[in-house]
């Protein structure tokens, strides 16, 4: 009786006819063997083993120019090692092997692993009972439209050569004389090993007229029709030749539903396997392998089993526990009601899972993972229990650092936004509840930047340490310090006044500002605070939260180091600050800016001796913006060097000018952040745009505050050299107001000096102002610097600067900010009266 086909072995399909030489067999002998007896392929055989194989498909491989490829030895050109299979291997199995190794012949071993013959994945094909497959499979789906077409002329070493480079098992070739096409297969370039002498052109070769098929035919016809036409390959045609499909494409096809079946077959025994291994849920071998501890127990709670994980997690060997009850894992982690619900649930629910805390061998408590499982043997009136339990310590331990990380700043260990926001949230519930005050702090650190940049960031994070814990020290039980980030630090506080708010933040602010020791520096810093109180202030988080940030920000405006509590007008502030952030983005590319021009006056001839640029914001909708509000925040936006570049090239546009109109009005200044003098990139930005609107460096002046090269003198330093080797004019302005460091006139390039307008408003009267003035033009003098006096509004100031042989002036006495056309028309009434 024939076997179902999934069950067929190898014995029940393949052939028995095994052709073989041995290996020094001349080539074509080997393939006349293969003619004689109808074969594809023959095996090699070395003193009785063999060895290796030469099939049909090898036939390219062969150098056929030249003159000794007949002689070459068998051995020499054959495939190695040869894959066998035994004769009781399932055929599915050698299905495997073939794909595997992606071959089409096996050779067959007996029981005593002899040589018995040789599979063919045709051997399987014809024995699978896939025709109905075929049936339904199109032509068009499986055959090649890569065709190669040779000529009829053509020699057949040429076609050979084409076959050989381009893997083809078929060529096509047409004969133009007589309007047809014929083909050449490998099997016909095996058949000339053995011709003793080739024939030319290579239609001479070629088998015609084609055997052909319809494109709209199925897989099914055209096996077939190979069948009763006895050939390995069809011309596919629809109006004309569109294709070649071959027997090996069928296997191919075949070979992939065959596949397709034989994993339906292994899924279905899976499935089956599966089921049975279920059915074993006791077996020992799976306790034993189990990396969860598992624990046997009869209905009165004796032990009756344990697994090698049992011991791992607990330390109690088995025989330290068969017969004793769970009771000797218990710790006193749990009440007597925990263990009512938990027997409860495995009476009633026949589970209980959860989390229970148990002691090792050596008294270590550790957290477990446990399942007790009720299990009812249908055969026996008997009740197990099986518990199953994993380690997990480890992971709740993990779990709680998470939630560190979660909730927690990893620097300063203070709550973080989110648990501040959930304590915010609870707070003003209960405050709602009881009528009470609660207040919201903001504090921000001074110059914290500076720290950073001066120190490097590991400094800075000590002081952020360092001060989150001088804050704890002060603060209230109860209330909440948590770390938003950066140097921004907030306070939740609970008062029964506003006043207790004012003294709290004095105590802050005078920790704050002691000095720090910071790898072995003592730093100095300050905070600028803010508070916003409930209900005055705001009824939810956000509110609070906005109107504390936007006093603090007050605190910065009006100096630092200071505690402003929130009131309406800052919110305005607040609102035309955001305002002037939106718009200032795109406000350089709106052409929003403008120059205005302050001429100043040399005081021994009274004539316009250089003009300062002074940078103006026309906003459409916010109006005139004065440069104290907007330069603060290009700085903060990232902006000022693009601002900065933007004044630069107007300025030279307008030197251009100059020297168009011959205005002779000495240097045209232009004042430059500190940002662009750090970047390090001034000097080359001054002399590109010098150079593209062919302005002389001489014209230009650069006014620059000491804040420009406090942080980074060496580089500044560099810079300005750099300017100065250009040419450009170099002024420290503002001088007085800052450090004012006089070694700074020795050790930079300073070619001018301009006293604060705020020391030229007090003078002659008083006193102190009037001798710090004179003081700063001597020291000038003897420098050989020349002297600016900014301020100049009264007759007064100027006759007391004159006394004192002050250079020049500059201010509202001589001529207020005006705008280009004005700065025209005053440069030309001067020039007329002079």
């Amino acid at each position: 009786m024939n076997q179902p086909r999934r069950h067929q072995k190898v014995g029940d399909v393949f052939s028995q006819k095994l052709v073989s030489c041995p290996a020094h067999t001349p080539l074509v002998d080997a393939v006349r063997l293969m003619h004689v007896h109808n074969v594809t392929a023959i095996f090699v055989k070395h003193e009785q083993s063999i060895v290796g194989i030469w099939t049909e498909a090898d036939c390219l491989q062969v150098d056929i120019t030249s003159p000794v490829f007949k002689d070459v030895a068998i051995h020499e050109v054959m495939s190695a090692p040869v894959v066998s299979v035994p004769s009781q291997c399932l055929l599915s199995d050698a299905t495997l092997r073939f794909q595997q190794h992606g071959i089409r012949h096996l050779l067959v071993l007996d029981n005593d692993k002899q040589p018995a013959g040789m599979l063919s994945l045709s051997d399987i094909v014809h024995n699978q009972g896939l025709d109905h497959y075929l049936q339904f499979r199109p032509i068009h789906e499986q055959y090649r439209t890569d065709l190669e077409i040779v000529d009829s002329a053509m020699s057949i070493e040429g076609v050979v050569d084409i076959m050989r480079a381009k893997r083809l098992e078929s060529v096509l070739v047409y004969n133009q004389a007589l309007d047809i096409h014929g083909i050449i297969t490998q099997r016909d370039i095996v058949g000339l090993i053995i011709q003793t002498e080739w024939l030319n052109p290579c239609w001479q070769y070629a088998s015609y007229p084609l055997i052909e098929i319809d494109s709209e035919s199925s897989l099914f016809d055209a096996y077939r029709l190979m069948s009763d036409r006895n050939v390995r390959h069809l011309v596919v045609r629809d109006t004309d030749i569109c294709g070649v499909i071959s027997f090996a494409d069928l296997i191919t096809e075949i070979e992939s539903a065959y596949c397709c079946e034989l994993e339906r077959a292994i899924e279905q025994r899976d499935i089956a396997l599966q089921k049975s291994q279920r059915n074993l849920f006791l077996a020992n071998k799976i306790i034993d392998a189990s990396l969860d501890g598992i624990m046997l127990t009869q209905r009165d709670g004796t032990i009756i089993q344990v697994n090698p994980a049992f011991t791992k997690l607990t330390g109690f060997a088995e025989h330290e526990v068969i017969g004793k009850r769970p009771s000797i894992l218990s710790s006193t982690k749990h009440s007597r009601s925990f263990y009512q619900k938990m027997w409860h649930a495995i009476e009633y629910d026949g589970v209980w899972q959860g989390e229970i805390c148990n002691c090792k061998k050596g008294g270590e408590e550790f957290v477990e993972w446990l399942t007790i499982i009720k299990i009812k043997d249908p055969n026996v009136d008997e009740i197990l229990y099986a518990a199953i339990f994993s380690d997990i310590t480890e992971r709740k331990r993990a779990e709680e650092k998470i939630s560190q990380l979660a909730y927690y700043d990893e620097l300063t260990g203070l709550p973080n936004r989110r648990l501040f926001n959930d304590r915010l949230s609870i707070a003003l519930s209960a405050a709602k509840r009881n009528d009470d005050l609660l207040a919201v702090m903001f504090i921000d650190l001074d110059r914290f930047k500076e720290v950073n940049d001066s120190l490097g960031h590991d400094a800075g994070d000590n002081l952020l340490a360092q001060v989150a814990d001088r804050i704890l020290s002060i603060l209230p039980q109860g209330d909440t310090l948590a770390r938003l980030g950066g140097d921004e630090f907030v306070l939740l506080c609970e008062v029964s006044r506003v006043e207790t708010l004012l003294g709290f933040a004095e105590q802050v602010l005078q920790q704050v500002s002691m000095p720090l020791l910071i790898n072995e520096h003592e730093v100095a810093i300050t905070a600028s605070i803010g508070a916003a109180v409930y209900p005055d202030d705001g009824i939810d988080s956000a509110t609070l939260l906005k109107h504390a940030d936007i006093a603090m920000y007050r605190a910065k405006e009006v100096g630092r180091n200071s505690f402003q509590l929130f009131k309406p007008a800052m919110n305005a502030r607040s609102l035309e600050r955001l305002a002037m952030m939106s718009r200032l983005q795109n406000a350089i590319e709106s052409d929003e800016f403008e120059l205005y021009f302050q001429p100043k006056q040399h005081l021994n001839s009274g004539k316009i001796l250089g003009v300062e640029a002074l940078l103006r914001w026309q906003e459409p909708s916010l109006g005139v913006i004065s440069p104290a509000k907007f330069i603060p925040l290009a700085e903060e936006l990232g902006l000022i060097v693009k601002l900065d570049l933007w004044v630069i090239e107007q300025a030279c546009k307008e030197l251009t000018k100059w020297r168009q109109y011959d205005i002779e009005a000495g240097r045209l200044a232009i004042n430059i952040s500190a940002n662009h003098l750090r970047q390090g990139l001034l000097a080359s930005n001054v002399a590109r745009l010098l150079e593209q609107y062919d302005v002389d460096p001489r014209k230009l002046e650069i006014e620059l505050t000491e804040s420009c090269f406090i942080s980074h003198f060496s580089e500044a330093k560099q810079e300005l050299l750099a300017l100065k080797k250009l040419g450009v004019h170099i002024t420290l302005d503002d001088f007085g107001t800052g450090y004012s460091a006089l070694s700074y006139l020795t050790k930079l390039p300073i070619d001018t000096l301009k006293i604060d307008a705020s020391f030229i408003a007090k003078v002659p009267d008083e006193y102190g102002n009037s001798e710090i003035v004179t003081a700063i033009i001597t020291l000038a003098k003897s420098l050989s610097i020349h002297v600016v006096a900014e301020g100049v509004e009264k007759i007064e100031q100027l006759n007391y600067l004159q006394m004192l042989n002050c250079d020049t002036i500059q201010g509202y006495y001589f001529c207020r900010p005006i705008a280009k056309q004005q700065w025209y028309d005053f440069y030309l009434a001067k020039a007329q009266s002079a």
